[in-house]
């Protein structure tokens, strides 16, 4: 009995990153709405933030417990898909919904695309074993804290409109299914040498996000793909 309960410890801790992502969908859906001290879209940051933590969280404990399974590999899949790619769509529509007084026009619904590309960037990496130390394409948790960051943006300085929001959505999502090989932030140990682009990454972001607020975050994602695509050319 107590071994079944230590084995299944990671997969209720990722079950607990698909609640939080479906808490960010409904409070998207009361975007403009204020709940308790925050808005519902920062409720949903909030969630967003909460599955990230969880979804880091399963896999450490998996190691530390030496518990792997399939179930538990799948179930890490469809909670992402829902935390990182069905969640910052849903804020994504209804950023666009807002900022057309509330009427939801057809360019709302380019939103989708981010939860589309989303399904085929997991399912890409759960056959690639390619994956295991870097990533090809943008990991779709960056993908979720980079909408994080263009809304918090959008909020301090204004929409930038229709088709801008909708082309940034349409790269961005695009680069989560691209060839792009980009380095991954775990580290295997802390030395300089076969960190300095981690390191980098980290004190940027921390230097973003403490300038900038939360829009911050969209920069610090944006610092990584520019970093990733020069290591290529290196390669």
């Amino acid at each position: 009995m107590l071994s079944r309960l230590r084995a299944n410890i990671p997969n209720a801790i990722t079950c607990m990153n698909l609640l939080s992502g479906a808490l960010a969908c409904i409070f998207a859906f009361r975007y403009s709405e204020t709940i308790g001290p925050m808005a519902g879209y920062q409720w949903a940051f909030l969630f967003i933030a909460a599955s990230a933590v969880f979804d880091f969280c399963d896999g450490a404990m998996a190691r530390l417990l030496h518990v792997y399974s399939l179930i538990g590999k799948e179930l890490d899949s469809l909670s992402d898909l829902i935390s990182f790619g069905l969640a910052p769509t849903m804020l994504m529509y209804n950023t666009i919904v807002a900022a057309n007084d509330g009427t939801p026009v057809w360019w709302a619904y380019t939103a989708l695309i981010i939860a589309v590309m989303g399904g085929l960037r997991l399912a890409k990496f759960n056959v690639d074993d390619r994956q295991t130390t870097s990533f090809i394409g943008l990991p779709i948790p960056a993908n979720a804290i980079f909408w994080i960051g263009m809304v918090a943006w959008i909020h301090a300085h204004g929409y930038p409109g229709n088709a801008i929001v909708a082309v940034i959505m349409l790269l961005v999502a695009l680069l989560m299914v691209s060839s792009l090989p980009m380095f991954s932030l775990k580290f295997s140990d802390f030395g300089w040498r076969n960190n300095f682009r981690r390191y980098i990454m980290l004190a940027a972001a921390a230097i973003f996000v403490i300038t900038e607020g939360l829009p911050g975050l969209a920069w610090a994602i944006l610092l990584y793909i520019l970093i990733s695509a020069t290591m290529r050319k290196e390669a």
